[in-house]
């Protein structure tokens, strides 16, 4: 029986979906951070659970030659770039793997097309989102991430898969911070004031938006300090407070204040404009958003016609792209402010056929029935927990032509698509996109078709 602190050789024979890799020794099946499956390691046991067990590597035996050598182990140990250590090709494979398996174990489906991962030439530095804690590390304001698993702030000054502006400001701000004597938050003390220090980068646009989120109102000489941030980089158009004095792992309160200039900044994407403010959503990897969006737009093949309903629909990213392409838009959003976002970049486009409510998707998919509204396009890009079976009924039920899904987990997009399935709705195709490249993340399109022939429902 193996047990804590055991030393055994194996062989790595897959990667987990978080990038871990997989041994099986003695009945047990091992995870293993660093490790690429082909590798054979000398093992250290760190845990066994019932049919599980988490080990750490003592010894490379050998090695993959799809190891990505150069790559800084901080990477890893924080989680930045948890696929790092594979070379990038090797990465795009895992990807639409994970996918083809996933839609098989979950929803039994072997016989539509997956298609190569779609990726980036230089898969480095896309980021234009950072969200960094501020912690007290020997004695010294840091910023940089946490440990895997853990609340153990390891100071970074180079992150690796974000803007290298996006860098330098955060710098530039830590050492600001620490001039200026402002204390790091203590979440064991619940003492500080600086929480956390989170960066908004228009790709096209290079206007950049500072986040400070502080436990209490007052910040000492935030005046002088954004004197210098502004001064030092003219592409900070909005700085802005978000005041959170709860224990908690949410990085913002509810409350905003903007402290100088714009309480949003601005982009492109596909040749719309957007605003952006502090809280809304808006996908981190401009560059393969694009992609990911333009992917979503040709799969639904839109007439001049047609009605589409965005669920989810967040600032109106996706949902004005289709605007000037149909007869109308209906976006739904939970968040209040995102929808306030929606409308005005609706303005900003001159955009006049899209509508936005914000509700939940579910409530929003009943008014809309019951208003005589029929979709011919439905569009979904919920968070990770997929969608509900309510929505999912609901949305059936409306009888829309074609469902376009956009996910960010392979498996509740699986187990979602298997009931769309039930309902009359058949995928057709799928497109992974690498939106996170270096992390374990994968974004895909599928395309479900209402099968009239089989439709319980008729109609």
């Amino acid at each position: 029986m193996l047990k804590k602190n055991d030393i055994v050789d194996t062989e790595i024979v897959d990667l987990s979906h978080e990038g871990q890799g997989i041994a099986k020794v003695a009945g047990f099946v091992f995870f293993v951070d660093n490790a690429l499956p082909g590798e054979k390691i000398r093992m250290r046991v760190l845990k066994v659970k019932k049919a599980i067990g988490f080990g750490k590597v003592e010894e490379y035996l050998s090695r993959s030659p799809f190891r990505n050598e150069d790559l800084n182990a901080d990477y890893l140990r924080t989680g930045i770039a948890d696929l790092g250590h594979l070379v990038y090709s090797e990465q795009l494979k895992t990807k639409r793997r994970q996918v083809i398996n996933t839609l098989y174990k979950i929803a039994a489906i072997s016989d539509v097309q997956v298609a190569e991962t779609l990726g980036m030439s230089n898969p480095y530095a896309y980021r234009n989102k950072a969200q960094v804690p501020v912690r007290r590390v020997n004695g010294q304001l840091e910023t940089g991430f946490f440990r895997k698993h853990s609340h153990d702030l390891l100071p970074i000054s180079d992150y690796y898969i974000q803007n290298k502006e996006i860098d330098r400001l955060i710098n530039f701000t830590r050492d600001l911070l620490r001039r200026f004597d402002l204390k790091p938050y203590d979440e064991k003390e619940e003492t500080g004031l600086i929480r956390n220090l989170v960066v908004r980068r228009g790709h096209y646009s290079g206007e950049m938006m500072l986040i400070f989120v502080t436990r209490r109102p007052k910040i000492f000489r935030i005046e002088q300090i954004t004197e210098k941030i502004v001064a030092e980089f003219p592409a900070v158009k909005s700085i802005i407070q978000n005041i959170n004095d709860k224990k908690t792992n949410a990085v913002f309160g509810s409350d905003f204040k903007t402290l100088y200039g714009k309480d949003t900044i601005e982009d492109t994407m596909l040749g719309n404009r957007y605003a952006i403010s502090a809280p809304s959503f808006y996908q981190v990897n401009t560059e393969m958003a694009e992609i990911l969006y333009q992917t979503a737009i040709d799969f639904a093949e839109a007439k001049k016609n047609d009605i589409v309903i965005d669920a989810y629909s967040g600032i109106g990213t996706i949902g004005l792209l289709f605007a000037g392409k149909v007869k109308g838009v209906y976006g739904v959003e939970v968040v209040e402010e995102a929808v306030a976002d929606a409308k005005r970049n609706a303005a900003l486009n001159s955009i006049t056929n899209a509508h936005y409510v914000a509700d939940s998707a579910e409530q929003a998919m009943a008014t809309w029935e019951k208003e005589g509204i029929k979709p011919n396009i439905l569009l979904v890009d919920p968070p990770r927990k997929g969608l509900t079976e309510n929505f999912i009924k609901a949305s059936s039920a409306m009888q829309p032509d074609k469902l376009v899904y956009i996910s960010c987990n392979p498996a509740t997009m699986a187990r979602d698509i298997k009931l769309y399935g039930e309902l009359g709705y058949k995928l057709q195709k799928v497109q992974p996109v690498d939106l996170f490249p270096m992390t374990h993340h994968v974004e895909t399109v599928g395309l479900l078709v209402r099968n009239i022939k089989d439709d319980k429902r008729g109609g």
